[in-house]
């Protein structure tokens, strides 16, 4: 029965001019980032107090927090057990696995050894591995600035964790054989309006310049603005103009769009094209924004789609790297991985089937209602069917109820036996 459906719905989509065997292969071979941080509330494994901090927050008390890095394995490899795709896992340097062989050090004086644990669990289980200097929850975080900061120390310390994140990236590189993305966000701005606009931006391109000036050919390097956080809403160092224009600067290194990280009318769905004229790589962290950047579960929504979208029919799938970004503890930590990578790979999916080609030839030839007809069209296509090819070719169940039970299982088991 499955079967036929997938039969009718590879010969509807054919019709249109979508081809869905191409479509699952795609996606099949293209891997997702999933970060660590959702299955602790981004707290880490420094037990210095952790959390989020630096104009972003963790909300909610739901029962069963991961609370060090055997836990986190595991319910990683729990949600991961229900997502179908490639996968790599996304690390902060807080996660910094500290152990007799690796003993405990600063953030500023970590080493590929505190992170080798990682590297053997994503071998194990055949996941790539992205890295973050983690810039936020510090005590070196003074007065809401790292990079940027007028005062020498903080910057050196800053600067000196930064650089050895990069060397660390670099070294699992070597060991896994592949390329790492290395992201630098920093939380630097002013909660009120600031005197001084500029001076920070030259600190920052300062010490950028340094972290960057050490050639590490297993590093992708990538910069992430934001547009405010809490406690900064008036100025923001690291906007999304001056890491624009640093990276443009800078062959080598690249611009991250985080599509929560913008005023709520702009859209990473439109920044995409109009950045890869410009870079042959561009950086993604997917999430999903409620009035701000609150960073709530990837859903299969509209923006969702339209990221997707552009990134295949620019013929992007190779130059855009998919991360996942968010982080609620108002629901069950492990479900929430599993409904955000899930969203992700249908969004991945839709794109995948629909006709570009033919969407593409309508306009440039003026054929606007047509093109406006078909896309209406692709909307109600049976979607959902080849969703359920695909999960069956992935051995993930494709129904989101027989999951849950997977999980609510695991909750009772598991998760509420944590205090």
């Amino acid at each position: 029965m499955a079967d036929s459906r997938y039969r009718w719905a590879l010969e509807r989509y054919r019709a249109l001019g979508a081809d869905t065997e191409r479509a699952l292969a795609c996606l099949s071979a293209k891997p997702v980032s999933i970060h660590c941080w959702q299955g602790d509330d981004v707290t880490g494994f420094e037990g210095e107090g952790g959390g989020a901090g630096g104009g972003i927050q963790t909300t909610g008390n739901y029962p069963g927090r991961a609370r060090n890095f055997d836990e986190l394995k595991a319910d990683f490899l729990k949600a991961t057990s229900h997502i179908p795709g490639k996968k790599r896992v996304n690390l902060h340097a807080c996660y910094a696995v500290f152990t007799a062989n690796a003993p405990r050090a600063d953030r500023d004086r970590l080493e590929y050894c505190h992170f080798a644990p990682w590297v053997t669990f994503a071998q194990a289980h055949g996941f790539g591995i992205d890295l973050n200097p983690t810039c936020f929850s510090h005590r070196m975080v003074r007065h809401g600035l790292t990079l940027s900061s007028p005062d020498e120390q903080t910057r050196r310390f800053w600067i000196d964790h930064c650089k050895a994140t990069r060397r660390i990236a670099n070294d699992i590189g070597e060991r896994m054989g592949e390329s790492v993305l290395h992201n630098i966000w920093i939380p630097d701005g002013l909660k009120d309006m600031p005197s001084d606009r500029i001076g920070p931006r030259l600190r920052l391109k300062a010490a950028l310049d340094e972290i960057f000036a050490e050639t590490l050919p297993r590093v992708i390097d990538s910069v992430e603005s934001k547009v405010f956080g809490i406690g900064v809403e008036s100025y923001t160092a690291g906007s999304n103009e001056f890491y624009i224009a640093y990276a443009a600067s800078r062959g080598g290194v690249y611009v991250l769009l985080d599509n929560g990280h913008y005023h709520p009318t702009e859209y990473v769905s439109d920044k995409i094209p109009a950045l890869l004229p410009f870079f042959d790589k561009i950086p993604l962290h997917i999430t999903r924004g409620v009035r701000w950047d609150s960073d709530h579960v990837v859903l299969y929504d509209d923006e969702l789609r339209e990221i997707m979208t552009e990134v295949v029919r620019c013929d992007a799938l190779d130059a855009v790297l998919l991360g996942l970004d968010f982080f609620d503890a108002s629901v069950n930590r492990v479900a929430a991985w599993i409904i955000g990578g899930r969203s992700a790979q249908k969004g991945l999916l839709y794109a995948l089937l629909t006709p570009h080609e033919r969407l593409r030839a309508l306009q440039d030839t003026g054929n606007f209602t047509e093109k406006m007809a078909l896309a209406e069209e692709v909307k109600t296509l049976p979607f959902g069917d080849v969703w359920e090819e695909y999960c069956r070719r992935e051995n993930v169940a494709a129904s989101d109820t027989v999951w849950h039970e997977d999980i609510k299982r695991y909750e009772e088991e598991i998760l509420k036996g944590r205090a």
